[in-house]
């Protein structure tokens, strides 16, 4: 029997090597860029997620009632390169190894996700801000960062409490 018959016979005997995808659910390596995942709460709105989007996926727009803004990711147009979850400074992006993007025609215009990033209110003066994450306070100010509760304050009043007596002290 020739090597070429051998082959054919031993891929008819252990049948398909295929996955049924969409129907069957298939394994994702671990390490796989697939859709975005948002943390909320570690988001600070900075905006450098959606200036190094290659696909232009990512959006960060004001919410219509005012009380926060909204992150949003296209996931037909995110080409999963992880340039927003390298370049995020609190890590509140992050890649999961889910890769199922697959939709329909007429869903193409509804097929991302939102997530809200609260606005809180100044400690100091009362004016609506998005709170810096603990992660990032740490980063800047080290670790005893937030005993003044710099994380709740605006930019104004974060530096009058920084240089509160002439001092820069924490």
């Amino acid at each position: 029997m020739s090597t070429f018959l051998k082959v054919i016979l031993r891929n008819v005997i252990k049948g398909p090597s295929t996955i049924k995808y969409p129907f069957a659910d298939s394994p994702a390596p671990e390490k796989l860029r697939g859709k975005i995942q948002h943390n909320p709460e570690a988001c600070v709105a900075c905006r450098m997620c959606e200036y190094v989007c290659a696909g232009g996926a990512i959006r960060l727009q004001e919410s219509d009632d005012k009380k926060g803004v909204n992150f949003v990711v296209w996931h037909n147009s995110c080409t999963f390169c992880g340039l927003c979850e390298f370049y995020c400074p609190t890590k509140a992006i992050h890649l999961t190894n889910d890769y199922h993007t697959a939709h329909l025609q007429e869903d193409k215009y509804s097929f991302c996700e939102k997530t809200l990033v609260r606005k809180q209110r100044c400690s100091c003066c009362g004016e609506p801000i998005i709170p810096l994450s603990p992660t990032l306070v740490e980063k800047v100010y080290g670790k005893d960062g937030d005993e003044k509760g710099l994380s709740r304050m605006c930019r104004k009043c974060r530096r009058k409490a920084l240089w509160k007596d002439g001092v820069f002290k924490l």
